[in-house]
């Protein structure tokens, strides 16, 4: 007679081994249009069980210049070559909870800037060894009086100057100098023209000169757009809106990705005009949903999606906010 831990290893195998089946029997799927058409890659980033290696999701993707890519999840930071395949990992209370990653070469070393919603403040630490440079509390020096901060979106100008949005609380964006000491800040919660309503997201728009901060208003009534402001604070322009709950945005040359946590990331181009639609999900109850774990993933169809980056190449890495820990690879169709 076989043993209970027979059957229950025999099991195991069998769950392993479905879990490969599909992966690898799972084709493709083409989305977007014209210049902005990608193909999945499908099982990219899973372990060799064929299960997502990251646990829950809740963060951005920065690629560095080898072409690595960093994604980050609620228990640490992720590293993985273009492969797929996860080469080091940076774990721990430090490296928790980073909802927004930026990542720029200094001195000839990358470091990788954060926004720790959870852990009220902002970091950077060396894209390489993980070691942490700087950390942003809240900056008692503003003289405001805040319950709560809760930071969601960091980004970094060529002068080493520091914006953290605190998306999740005030809606201020506090500035900082490159070796944190804090400046000043702008901006206030609202449903006016200049005011936020979760200032979601945000980034150095470099397609303008002189470059622009792009702020993802998210919950903005009737629905979510995006902002342009100058790097002083102050309002320029309403970009785009109708784009559902934008949570974050990345740029490529011309072209900006801009995921939506309903299920879909938005391609614009140098007029801000939509390009491409990708990944849009149909089913009201899978977008803006966490709890769709792996098994009911499909492929082509995201459900949450919080973060986006291109690589060198134009492909996209593209994260799900997520229970089982979602980073899908889009590779654009020449």
């Amino acid at each position: 007679m076989k043993s209970c831990a027979y059957y229950i290893a025999a099991a195991l195998v069998l769950s392993v081994s479905l879990s490969l089946s599909a992966a690898e029997n799972t084709e493709p799927v083409r989305m977007g249009s014209g210049i902005m058409t990608f193909d999945t890659v499908p099982g990219w980033g899973l372990g060799a069980d064929g299960k997502s290696v990251l646990g829950p999701t809740h963060g951005g993707v920065v690629i560095d210049k080898a072409g690595n890519i960093y994604t980050s999840a609620q228990i640490g930071v992720f590293v993985f070559n273009s492969d797929g395949d996860v080469i080091r990992r940076f774990l721990g209370d430090e490296y928790s909870n980073i909802h927004d990653m930026e990542i720029r070469n200094e001195d000839g070393h990358e470091f990788i800037y954060g926004a720790r919603n959870k852990d009220a403040e902002g970091i950077k630490f060396h894209a390489e060894t993980g070691d942490i440079v700087l950390k942003l509390p809240y900056p008692e020096e503003s003289g405001l009086d805040l319950k709560r901060f809760s930071p969601t979106a960091i980004t970094i100008t060529d002068d080493g100057t520091i914006y953290l949005s605190d998306g999740y609380a005030s809606d201020r964006i506090f500035v900082f100098d490159k070796d944190g000491k804090y400046l000043r800040h702008f901006g206030e919660e609202g449903n006016g023209l200049k005011q936020f309503n979760t200032a979601h997201g945000m980034t150095l728009d470099t397609r303008y000169d002189p470059p622009r901060l792009l702020i993802c208003d998210r919950n903005h009534e009737p629905k979510g757009r995006l902002l342009h402001y100058d790097l002083d604070g102050n309002f320029i322009e309403v970009v785009i809106t109708g784009l559902g709950m934008p949570t974050s945005v990345a740029i490529q040359g011309e072209f900006v990705s801009v995921p939506d946590l309903h299920g879909r990331v938005v391609i614009l181009d140098k007029t801000n005009t939509i390009m491409a639609v990708l990944g849009h999900n149909p089913d009201r109850q899978q977008g803006r949903n966490f709890k769709v774990v792996q098994e009911d993933w499909i492929e082509g169809i995201f459900s949450g999606t919080h973060g986006s980056y291109w690589d060198a190449e134009g492909n996209l890495y593209v994260q799900d906010w997520n229970t089982s820990g979602r980073i899908i690879k889009l590779v654009r169709v020449k």
